[in-house]
């Protein structure tokens, strides 16, 4: 009984096996989540292919200065006047 109290508060326990469990551990999820990771660079990947990227049209965002709503305000009328 000495002994094993001896070893249950020993380095070894203190520091070695969660030291060991840490890394097991870790490596396992390491694996999971890189496995979602390629999953995820697979799906975008499927999508990318699905669009059409010859037809695109450039849309300028806003500025630093300059208010949001007014710029998709401009943009709204201009393809309005375009498409009419």
């Amino acid at each position: 009984m000495e002994r094993l109290r001896k070893l249950w508060r020993g380095r070894t326990m203190t520091f070695g096996v969660p030291l060991l469990l840490y890394l097991i551990g870790g490596s396992f999820g390491l694996r999971e989540f890189a496995q979602i990771r390629y999953d995820v660079h697979k799906l975008h990947g499927k999508k990318l292919n699905k669009t059409d990227l010859n037809n695109w049209e450039n849309i300028r965002g806003p500025r630093l200065g300059e208010d949001s709503r007014s710029v998709q305000k401009q943009q709204r009328e201009a393809l309005r006047l375009k498409t009419q």
